[in-house]
C-alpha cells in the first residue's frame, strides 16, 4: 500500500530552484533514507512531503489524496513531522508535552497525558524516568528523544523525521533506528534524514540521494552508494564492512 508519494515537486525561492523535480514514494512498512551533502535540500523537500510548504509544481498526495486538498487537521492525524531543530521546548513536564501529540484526535488535558500511546512511546524511546521533568531541562538527545515520543504519540501511518539522530549518542542513536524498524513492522511508513551512512546503509530499506536539490539516485543501499557516486557528490572515497559504507578519505 503507498502511503506518500511526491511527484516531480520543485520549489524556487527567488532566482535559486531549491527543489527541482523531486520524486518519492513510501509504502507501508518502509523506511527510506533521505541522505545527500549540507544544502542538497532534503529539509526542503522534507517540508513539502509533510505539507508544510506547497510546490510550484507537482504534487504530494497521502493515501492518494493531494495534500493540498485535507485539512490541516486531518494531515496531523495521517503525518508526524520531526522537525531537524524543534526549538527550546517550555518548561512543562515531559510526559505533558509529549501528550500534545494527541491534540489532532481532539484530545487534551488529563485524559490525552493518561492515553496509552502517550505512555507507549515514553516508554519505547527511554523517557519514563524523565516524564515528570521539564521539558526544557532536557539535554539536546533527550529532547531528540522526545519530538519522537509525540511523533508516536500520534499514531500517524506517516513519519518523517528530519536528522533526529544527530544530537544521539551511539546508543540512542540505534536505538532510534532500530525503533523506526520497528514501526515500520507494525505497518507505517517512515522517512528519515540521515548523514551517517552506515546506519542509513543498515536500517534504510531505500535509500533517495538528493544533490543540489534534485534526486539523482533511489533505490537500495549499496546501488545508490557505489564508490562513484561518492567521489562525485560526497568528495569521499569509502571503504565496506560488510554491507555498510564507510566514509574513509578526502579526494578532492
Amino acid at each position: 500500500m503507498i502511503l506518500l508519494q511526491a511527484r516531480d515537486v520543485s520549489l524556487r525561492r527567488g532566482d535559486r530552484a531549491v527543489v527541482s523535480a523531486a520524486s518519492l514514494t513510501l509504502a507501508q512498512g518502509r523506511v527510506i533514507g533521505l541522505i545527500g551533502p549540507n544544502g542538497a535540500g532534503k529539509s526542503t523537500f522534507m517540508r513539502l512531503l509533510a505539507g508544510l510548504e506547497a510546490p510550484d509544481h507537482g504534487d504530494v498526495r497521502i493515501l492518494d489524496r493531494s495534500m493540498g486538498q485535507i485539512s490541516s487537521a486531518l494531515r496531523a492525524r495521517q503525518l508526524a513531522f520531526i522537525p531537524q531543530d524543534g526549538g527550546t521546548p517550555p518548561p512543562m513536564p515531559v510526559r505533558a508535552l509529549v501528550a500534545l501529540g494527541r491534540l489532532p484526535h481532539g484530545q487534551a488535558g488529563d485524559h490525552a497525558v493518561r492515553h496509552p500511546a502517550v505512555g507507549h512511546a515514553l516508554d519505547v524511546t527511554g523517557l519514563q524516568d524523565l516524564c515528570a521533568r521539564p521539558a526544557s531541562h532536557l539535554s539536546g538527545g533527550e529532547r531528540a528523544r522526545m519530538n519522537l515520543a509525540r511523533a508516536l504519540a500520534t499514531d500517524t501511518p506517516v513519519i518523517l523525521a528530519d536528522e533526529p539522530i544527530a544530537a544521539l549518542d551511539p546508543a540512542h542513536a540505534l536505538s532510534m533506528m532500530h525503533l523506526f524498524r520497528q514501526q515500520a513492522g507494525q505497518g507505517k511508513g517512515i522517512v528519515v534524514v540521515l548523514h551517517d551512512l552506515v546506519l542509513a546503509t543498515r536500517f534504510c530499506d531505500e535509500l533517495v540521494l538528493m544533490d543540489d536539490g534534485a534526486v539523482i539516485r533511489h533505490g537500495p543501499a549499496l546501488q545508490v552508494l557505489d564508490d562513484d557516486i561518492m567521489r562525485v557528490v560526497y568528495g569521499v572515497t569509502v571503504r565496506r564492512v560488510e554491507d555498510a559504507v564507510l566514509p574513509w578519505s578526502l579526494c578532492r
